[in-house]
């Protein structure tokens, strides 16, 4: 029996009465090593890091009100990233827009571009924010064509403003489909029981690059059987070689921070690697929303690493670095 199939049918050596108990994270972390010197020294890109200043932008779907507001709410910088990311070989980072109020996009899109210019941090490269389906899209987006910097777009989908089929109404396909011509991405960030639908809109936009969030947003809370719609959903959706997978994020869905089992974790990650291959997808941290899921940053890095141990190094490179470089043409 492999090590990888020792972790899906064992929960990393917990017995059957432990096996329906939730686990701390620091419990099952604290054995996680890499497998060998070289998986340890492989340079990571981070597709997804989230930075912001709240006296600069307003995220309105952050609540200081609630246990993930008192998490999250106060800024997190990239002298923060630094330290976060200490230790762990993170190379570049690209980052991901934090769904700022609709008036702060160009804002925030100015903010990080210069970021990026200033080669003082990882940051190298940017998923900016836009919305498809508006008016002044088109106008909008034009201005990133060959961007060196910027090189896709998102709009959160999973929020109450985007209900069931907003992403196949006419003006966000055309909106998507521009992307496309302009040579930039979109990331779907999405409900998992959604997944059909955006079968359907990656259908009918053949020539835009699409990535993926969070292996879908898989949910560490699904029963049994929503597991296995969400299996066989990410399996029809990764038959579309036009999109990625960014494996992130999905920790952040456990009942409380830091109770989540490692075999639940594997089983979503090892099934993403098998049904879009190992070109097709790549590393994101979600820091700081990762924080909702694990004390620190290193606890999920060292999570992946422990699931992926047995997955040869060059799949465990092209996951953490080589499919990144390639696939945003990020400086090597």
């Amino acid at each position: 029996m492999t090590r990888r199939e020792f972790l899906v049918m064992s929960g990393v050596g917990m017995t059957t009465a432990m096996m329906d108990l939730p686990v701390r994270a620091e419990q099952v972390l604290s054995s996680s090593t890499p497998s060998s010197k070289e998986s340890a020294m492989i340079p990571i890109v981070d597709t997804h890091q989230h930075l912001w200043d709240l006296s600069k932008f307003r995220l309105a779907w952050l609540d200081p009100n609630t246990d993930a507001g008192k998490i999250l709410g106060h800024n997190f910088t990239p002298k923060e990233y630094e330290e976060a990311t200490r230790g762990l070989n993170v190379v570049k980072a690209v980052y991901m827009e934090v769904d700022v109020v609709p008036e702060q996009q160009q804002a925030e899109a100015d903010y990080i571009i210069a970021l990026c210019e200033s080669g003082k941090t990882p940051t190298c490269a940017a998923v900016v924010s836009g919305r498809p389906a508006a008016d002044n899209f088109a106008a909008y987006v034009r201005q990133f064509k060959d961007h060196k910097y910027v090189k896709g777009l998102r709009q959160v989908l999973h929020v109450k403003d985007t209900p069931p089929g907003y992403c196949l109404q006419p003006a966000f396909i055309r909106g998507i489909r521009l992307l496309g011509e302009l040579g930039l991405s979109f990331d779907l960030c999405i409900r998992p029981a959604e997944l059909p639908d955006y079968v359907k809109l990656i259908d009918q936009c053949p020539h835009t690059r699409f990535i993926l969030d969070h292996c879908g947003n898989a949910d560490l809370k699904h029963t049994r059987e929503q597991r296995e719609k969400w299996k066989k959903d990410i399996a029809e959706i990764a038959k579309r070689k036009h999109i990625v997978c960014k494996v992130s994020g999905f920790l952040a869905s456990a009942p409380k921070r830091g109770e989540w089992k490692l075999e639940d974790v594997a089983d979503i990650v090892h099934h993403t690697l098998d049904v879009f291959g190992p070109d097709r997808v790549m590393f994101g941290g979600d820091w700081p929303v990762c924080l909702l899921g694990v004390e620190k940053y290193a606890d999920w890095v060292n999570a992946l690493k422990e699931v992926i141990r047995d997955r040869p190094e060059e799949v465990q490179r092209k996951l953490f670095h080589d499919n990144a470089v390639k696939f945003y043409g990020l400086p090597k």
